[in-house]
């Protein structure tokens, strides 16, 4: 009795695992992306420049048109001015993790998507010989995305889209605590693969 129910048992699972491997939509995928960064608030009352940055993410579709998604990301913002001195760089660092919503439209090769997870960054500020500064430690945020994937090979993409970033955390800079609010707009082009 035993043997034929490990038997049923092991025949279920090669027959899951088989359905797995064969299905058409792969369920991963792994995406770079970069592009510029435009500030919305000033932190610390720093009028931050434009900037830069990059995103590595990865995600699992547990669902049709729904999926989980961690990642690392990291920008970069100069100021002329701020309360650390003049010609500043203001780097945030971290991870990301959230939901994602994907949906194709149409019977085109094209996708939207949507994601909205939380932050676990936080912001280095470098004065211009390159040394730290100031160091918020870690701390929580979030994101909200949305942009398209636009599929142009056998389980490639490309994935232009807009991310907006917040997160809030107190520096303190020679035993003056200043509390930064750090948002902003991320335009970003991406490349995704699939597997």
């Amino acid at each position: 009795m035993k043997t034929k129910g490990l038997f049923a048992l092991l025949v279920f699972a090669l027959l899951s695992v088989s359905s797995f491997a064969q299905e058409k939509n792969k369920r991963f995928g792994f995406e770079l992306s970069s592009g510029a960064s435009m500030p919305t608030s000033k932190p610390g009352e720093v009028k931050l420049n434009i900037g830069y940055g990059f995103e590595g993410v990865l995600d699992y579709r547990f669902m049709p048109h729904a999926g989980i998604y961690v990642g690392w990301g990291w920008n970069s913002f100069g100021a002329e001015s701020s309360f650390v001195g003049s010609d500043v760089c203001f780097e945030e660092t971290g991870y990301i993790f959230g939901l994602q919503f994907k949906h194709p439209i149409g019977t085109k090769p094209l996708s939207l998507f949507l994601r909205a997870g939380g932050l676990y960054n936080h912001i280095e500020i470098e004065n211009n010989t390159g040394d730290i500064v100031g160091d918020t430690g870690h701390g929580f945020g979030f994101q909200i995305a949305s942009g398209i994937d636009y599929s142009f090979g056998k389980n490639w993409s490309i994935t232009p889209g807009l991310k907006f970033n917040h997160l809030n955390k107190g520096v303190v800079v020679e035993g003056v605590t200043t509390n930064l609010i750090h948002n902003y707009i991320a335009l970003r082009i991406g490349i995704l693969k699939k597997f």
